[in-house]
């Protein structure tokens, strides 16, 4: 198999997940509350076995399993990445207890994960993170930490039970000071704040008024949380870029169906050469993202030296594109795509964020064009030039 040609068996999978998300996540959807962890809606996607899978799958399948349910239901799609976004640390970095603890209820869908790194100071800039992590001896004389500090858009806070938080333990070492933490919600001192977001699910604040850590919460080494946080981007950034696919393809199919029943100017909308062009432009940035998506996916899993820049490309290019075609639908469709409750409003609505979490667009831009230079520089050194 290559990154650009899926397998038989790949997608009947896919087209089994979009019928799963219509039939049995979306209506789940419709009774919970917006704004709130839905826990009805995770234990279904326990039952399904789908949480399990985030710990199980590479890249490439965590992004058909994303690019699907996205496809036909974005608040699953979405409950079910921020459960990985949160766990992933633990899986990948985490002690054998911490992973005992937490991942079997995170894979059957009664413990909710959150992933802390974006403060009010530090977004787009997660080296600048200032939460403070103060050295501190217990009374059993074992060393720790207190955080004191706050994060902010965290997303599933104030409802998660628990939270990948990322602090400052040496000062002024930028990305090389930050420890990676798993904190319990339920730790002294730490509270937290809804946020009124444009969201389906929780946003919220933390504050973290002397909460104790001690070496059982570190996740990965002391002052090595950057690379933590590098690696659990590195894996969901292509796969919020199938998320955007997945909403791009949404509604390239309400456009097809759309512009070919309407009626316009004594024919057919999709008569229109205009419309034709549109919507073939629509299809077209939807497959080149597609593509782009599971190369990167499947560079990561092949572990390709550059991963890096291929997961900036493919978050980049599939997020800005999904947001022209979802904006391209709603032009063709008119009036009625903006009516609450029009599967284009909603998309409307969840196209704009992916562009700003895990790294705006423009940050995007800064990692790929780091990544380019720093390996011209390499070759050029290896030539001798």
């Amino acid at each position: 198999m290559t990154a650009f040609s899926l397998e038989p068996a790949q997608l009947a999978w896919c087209a089994e997940l979009r019928a799963l998300a219509a039939e049995r996540l979306r209506p789940l959807v419709e009774k919970g509350e917006p704004g709130r962890v839905d826990r009805a809606l995770l234990a279904e996607l326990g039952t399904l076995g789908l949480l399990p899978r985030l710990f199980t799958s590479g890249a490439l399948e965590l992004c058909l399993m994303r690019e699907s349910l996205a496809h036909a239901c974005t608040e699953a799609e979405t409950a079910l990445a921020l459960q990985g976004l949160g766990a992933h640390p633990v899986h990948a970095h985490g002690t054998d207890a911490q992973r005992a603890r937490w991942l079997p209820r995170v894979s059957d869908g009664s413990a909710v994960a959150a992933f802390a790194l974006s403060e009010p100071d530090a977004g787009s800039d997660a080296a600048a993170l200032m939460l403070a992590a103060h050295p501190q001896t217990r009374s059993d004389g074992r060393s720790g930490w207190r955080l004191t500090g706050e994060k902010c858009w965290i997303s599933n806070a104030p409802e998660a039970d628990f939270y990948t938080v990322f602090a400052r333990t040496t000062p002024g070492a930028g990305a090389r000071g930050v420890t990676a933490f798993l904190v319990p919600a339920d730790r002294p001192g730490l509270t937290g704040t809804p946020l009124d977001m444009l969201s389906p699910h929780p946003i919220g604040g933390l504050d973290f008024d002397a909460v104790p850590v001690t070496a059982d919460d570190v996740l990965g080494e002391p002052d090595r949380g950057f690379r933590v946080a590098m690696d659990t981007l590195n894996l969901f950034r292509p796969s919020v870029g199938a998320f955007a696919v997945g909403m791009a393809q949404a509604a390239l199919d309400a456009t097809l169906t759309h512009t070919t029943a309407r009626d316009a100017f004594g024919g057919k909308l999709r008569d229109l050469q205009t419309v034709a062009h549109q919507v073939a432009e629509m299809a077209l940035r939807t497959e080149a993202a597609r593509l782009m998506v599971y190369a990167a996916a499947t560079a990561y899993d092949e572990g390709a030296p550059d991963v890096p820049r291929r997961a900036a490309m493919a978050k980049l290019l599939a997020t800005e594109t999904a947001q022209y075609v979802v904006d391209k639908a709603v032009q063709l469709h008119g009036a009625r795509a903006l009516r609450r409750g029009h599967l284009l409003e909603h998309l409307y609505r969840e196209v704009r964020a992916p562009r700003v979490y895990e790294g705006a667009s423009e940050v995007q831009r800064g990692i790929i064009a780091k990544e380019l230079y720093r390996t011209r520089a390499e070759t050029t050194k290896a030539a001798g030039t």
